[in-house]
């Protein structure tokens, strides 16, 4: 992959992880994660107006990607409201790259070399090391969690064929951004009927998650028209080193040998992947 990418992408994953850290660590996550995607679709109404439709081919698949994230987002939250950071964050990402390696060779007919595929496996058996080598989890968030990880690759699969069809890839995530947005706020006003705003701290926290939010996958749309599929979300999955990091610091989350080891193994994963 190409230096620049690797960079970019890199930090799409901080980015990530630091708005995944603001939801664990708030006291009500649907309503953060509502307000988050509203402050995301806000961020990208100007866009829609400075920047080129994207092509007709893509609308279908804006529409798809957008209700797959807005499952995301319901069942990211329901993992977190019965497990950690620690545990809730490696599942989920870690089954992405390998579904998202297999989606796309079956949609768009993508295959890695051997070289990015060990970089692949190296990060994705990395990260769920992170989440195993602790206590058992419960049942419960780990299917949660798993189920959130089938959403990432088939959002991520999505987004890679429509922004290739779309010919402007910020205009895509514009309109991705706001047909999410939207959608999550329809999604919680049918549950709560009425979304209040003034919360303090917690809307301050919902609001720069929600800015990390476009700035994270708005990159990696651009990434997912550069390079592979695969390869960029396995390199995008490695914001799980980045979240171990903050969720020790911040939500005081025990870092072990087992987890240090899990930790290296993510790390030779994306020098391989960079490599590649």
């Amino acid at each position: 992959m190409a230096p620049l990418v690797v960079a970019l992408v890199l930090c799409a994953a901080f980015a990530n992880a630091s708005w995944n850290a603001l939801l664990r660590g708030g006291a009500d996550r649907f309503w953060s994660m509502t307000v988050m995607c509203a402050v995301s679709a806000a961020t990208a109404l100007p866009f829609l107006l400075l920047l080129p439709a994207p092509a007709q081919a893509c609308w279908g698949l804006i529409a798809l990607s957008a209700t797959l994230q807005v499952g995301y987002c319901v069942f990211l939250v329901r993992a977190y409201e019965h497990g950690g950071l620690a545990q809730v964050y490696p599942i989920a990402r870690g089954t992405a790259p390998l579904l998202v390696t297999v989606g796309a060779a079956v949609v768009a007919g993508e295959r890695l070399p051997p070289a990015a595929l060990a970089g692949v496996a190296l990060v994705s058996l990395g990260i769920m090391a992170l989440a195993f080598g602790r206590a058992r989890m419960a049942a419960r968030p780990t299917l949660l969690a798993a189920a959130t990880g089938g959403f990432i690759a088939a959002y991520t699969v999505t987004d890679g064929v429509g922004a290739r069809l779309s010919q402007h890839p910020t205009s895509y995530a514009a309109w991705l951004f706001v047909a999410q947005g939207f959608g999550m706020i329809a999604v919680y006003l049918a549950t709560r009927r009425r979304l209040a705003l003034p919360r303090n701290r917690e809307l301050v926290r919902a609001l720069v998650g929600g800015v990390l939010g476009v700035a994270s996958y708005g990159v990696a749309i651009w990434a997912l028209t550069v390079a592979p599929m695969g390869q960029v979300s396995a390199l995008r999955e490695t914001s799980i080193l980045f979240a171990a990091v903050l969720g020790a610091l911040f939500l005081k989350e025990k870092v072990t040998v087992e987890r240090a080891g899990a930790a290296a193994m993510i790390a030779a994963g994306a020098v391989v992947l960079a490599a590649g």
